[in-house]
């Protein structure tokens, strides 16, 4: 799930037919005097990822121009959460006579939308309610079938909401439950919904939250990453989210957990297949002392490619001490695919930290053996595990080989520094997939072939083709499952490559 900064949350309200705030974004003083002489004293409202503004001292009511532009520069000064605050908003102040609140959320126990609304609102909503059940109505919404104004009067009035207020609040709550159905927002909350004294109903404060999946099809929410994350998305988390949005076969999630750190801190490279097991296992990190730069799961049954950007993305990040992965120990999907990811991401990086692995599931044998043997020539000493290992002895190995240093490896690492390409075609995420005839040749294994999934290469004279048409490559059939250079590379005669670039990562981003 993603959210969305109050002002352009009360923007969609807005054109929803709800009415909101004056307001305007700010990000300088300077901007200060042209804010206050449009709507005078108001409300200055830091825009960041976190709960208790005001007892942050996040918002502020200025009074004067000098009042507002101090405000803006302490505010702009400070940082939440690790994140400097780079953008306010600042509301006209309003005159506020009572206080409501009104949301729609979807109740993922019945499957249905559900109208929420409580004649008492603003700070402290759930301690007011539990004081005051009476003040509360619930309603399950048909989307199908959105009820009239009416409907909603008997319920109002059992909240104690009389006279004109209950036409006025019945037709606001009906904009709201539009609104919610046709952003496709989880939740969808204001609080506080305010009558001010000169009768007008405005939504105060807005916040919202959408369905991960629904963000596609709504570019108006500017959302730059389709992720719950809790800050302002990094270099990092915007490339990893390349890598994810347009590629559905599995799941890569991605989330920097620390930065701000220096070699030798203990901090580890973390990847995960599987939420429960990822935890478990960065909780057996934590054991031993050790923190954990990312979050990151592929789970799924994702292609070899994604493990191995992924991979890659988490290697990026500067001043790690190892590299560690531990999720599901019975995952249903082929290991050897996530062993081929990490050996080629590995053998490009060749860092000069450990290595832990635990790849339990399907094939772990044949993963174990992929990981260990075809990175003996790297700088890194590489350990593999089966579901059979604990994940605390996983831990505990790290451990072992981060206070025994680094192995020095006498023998260079046998990657071509160039290819020639004899033959290529393209994949499905913007690969390229290409062969050294010259190589290919004299191979006498012919592993590509042998390992291909879904048999999509055959030899012709000797050499690799396609057994499909180029563009069914491209559009999938290729399910980039690297053995046409991982498999070659250690037990062929290196003649294949696959170019797989990584959006905003090759300029050495970390």
């Amino acid at each position: 799930m993603s959210k969305l900064f109050e002002y352009q949350g009360k923007k969609l309200l807005e054109a929803g037919g709800l009415k909101i705030p004056l307001s305007r974004l700010i990000k300088s003083d300077l901007e200060a005097e042209e804010a206050f002489k449009e709507m005078g004293s108001g409300v200055l409202k830091a825009q960041v990822f976190t709960t208790g503004r005001a007892a942050l001292g996040l918002v502020k009511f200025p009074e004067t121009t000098d009042e507002l532009r101090t405000d803006i520069r302490e505010m702009l000064e400070q940082e939440i959460k690790g994140y400097k605050i780079e953008t306010l908003l600042y509301e006209e102040k309003l005159n506020i006579d009572r206080e409501f609140f009104a949301g729609v959320t979807v109740d993922s126990k019945k499957g249905v939308p559900v109208l929420v609304f409580s004649s008492n609102g603003g700070s402290g909503i759930e301690e007011i309610v539990l004081k005051n059940p009476e003040s509360v109505f619930f309603m399950d919404i048909n989307p199908d079938k959105i009820p009239l104004p009416f409907e909603l009067i008997p319920l109002l009035k059992n909240t104690g909401i009389s006279g004109k207020l209950l036409n006025t609040l019945s037709s606001n709550l009906i904009s709201l439950i539009k609104t919610a159905l046709r952003t496709e927002a989880k939740s969808l909350e204001i609080n506080p919904l305010v009558l001010t004294k000169e009768g007008k109903i405005i939504a105060a404060d807005c916040h919202m939250t959408v369905d991960d999946y629904a963000v596609f099809r709504h570019p108006e929410f500017g959302i730059e990453i389709a992720r719950e994350l809790g800050h302002p998305p990094t270099e990092l988390e915007k490339i990893a989210w390349t890598v994810e949005k347009d590629d559905y076969r599995g799941t890569f999630y991605f989330i920097q957990m620390e930065q701000d750190f220096k070699k030798g801190d203990g901090v580890l490279g973390f990847h995960g297949a599987g939420g429960g097991g990822s935890m478990m296992s960065m909780d057996a990190l934590q054991t031993y002392g050790y923190k954990v730069a990312n979050f990151c799961d592929t789970s799924g049954n994702p292609p070899a490619s994604k493990i191995y950007r992924a991979a890659k993305i988490i290697l990026s990040q500067k001043n790690i001490d190892g590299y560690f992965g531990s999720g599901s120990g019975v995952a249903s999907q082929e290991q050897f695919h996530s062993a081929r990811g990490i050996v080629k991401a590995l053998r490009e990086v060749d860092p000069d930290f450990p290595v832990v692995f635990r790849l339990g599931g399907n094939s772990e044998d044949k993963a174990i053996g992929i990981l260990e043997d075809y990175t003996k020539d790297l700088n890194c000493s590489v350990k593999c595990f089966g579901k059979d290992t604990s994940v605390t002895e996983c831990a505990g190995e790290m451990d072992r080989m981060m206070k025994e240093g680094r192995e020095e490896r006498e023998e260079d690492i046998t990657n071509p520094e160039s290819h020639k390409s004899d033959y290529s075609f393209d994949t499905v995420t913007g690969g390229t997939v290409s062969f050294d005839y010259s190589l290919c040749k004299t191979c006498l294994s012919k592993v590509c072939i042998k390992e291909c999934q879904g048999g999509i290469l055959k030899e012709v004279d000797g050499v690799p083709v396609l057994n499909i048409t180029k563009t069914e490559a491209a559009s999938g059939k290729c399910t980039e499952c690297l053995a046409c250079e991982v498999e070659c590379l250690a037990i062929g005669n290196g003649g294949g490559k696959i170019f797989l670039p990584i959006e905003g990562l090759e300029g050495g981003v970390s």
